[in-house]
């Protein structure tokens, strides 16, 4: 059997990719924040890699409706 390969760091795999989608598409962090209904400081905290590992699948559903992004999309390295 072949040994599955986990992404250890994937929260900051996440983060980049919800990084990268809001810019793609030309979105600021307070646009975002107003659209999924969380402060701009939640939002800041969820792309920084410097803040604990907090946000639930609810937010990230969320910012991918917000962003027209599968969820897929923000766990691929």
């Amino acid at each position: 059997m072949e040994e599955l390969k986990f992404d250890t760091n994937i929260y900051g795999t996440i983060r980049k990719n919800i990084r990268k989608y809001r810019k793609e598409k030309g979105m600021t962090a307070a646009r975002l924040a107003e659209l999924v209904d969380l402060s701009h400081d939640f939002i800041r905290q969820i792309e920084s890699e410097k803040v604990a590992n907090t946000f639930s699948v609810e937010t990230l559903y969320r910012i991918s409706v917000a962003l027209d992004v599968s969820l897929d999309k923000f766990v691929e390295k």
